[in-house]
């Protein structure tokens, strides 16, 4: 028995961390708790689990995909799988470090695609790596809304307040 598809596992489960330390950086703070949210704003402390779960869910489904095809079996569905990753990490940036929320429903759109796209390119290689992902495009479905919603409700000194 290799060692070699735990390391691939932990490199995924490490990728995925990185991407979450973008949330960890880039926090709402006072300025996003004075913003007008809608009723239907889930409460902050559902975030942190979620997303836990989320990033395992997605390391995961990119490890099946590496131990059923390995990077070069799928290299189109790892740089859509990194596309992905980096417009998460870029999210938390654009939306609580720049305070841009307009800006990032830009980034999420592209990320709502981007992981849609990953579900149809690993399809092939796994099914259940792409299943896995299904939670994740629900939930980035449901911040999508809400940062659409929070935009709205406070232009047009969303960017400004501080």
């Amino acid at each position: 028995m290799t060692l070699e598809p735990y390391l691939v596992l932990f490199g995924f489960i490490v990728a995925c961390t990185l991407v979450a330390l973008s949330g960890a950086l880039f926090r709402p703070g006072p300025w996003y708790e004075r913003m007008a949210k809608p009723s239907w704003t889930p409460p902050n402390y559902v975030f942190g689990p979620v997303w836990t779960v989320l990033y395992v869910m997605i390391a995961v489904s990119g490890w099946l995909v590496w131990r059923a095809a390995g990077f070069e079996g799928a290299p189109v569905a790892f740089a859509i799988y990194g596309v992905q990753l980096a417009l998460n990490a870029l999210w938390s940036a654009i939306f609580f470090g720049m305070r841009r929320p307009g800006l990032a429903i830009v980034d999420v759109a592209a990320l709502w695609l981007s992981i849609l796209a990953t579900i149809v390119a690993f399809y092939p290689h796994s099914q259940t790596a792409a299943l896995l992902l299904l939670p994740y495009l629900v939930w980035v479905s449901i911040a999508s809304a809400l940062n659409v919603a929070v935009w709205r409700l406070n232009l047009p000194s969303a960017r400004v307040r501080s």
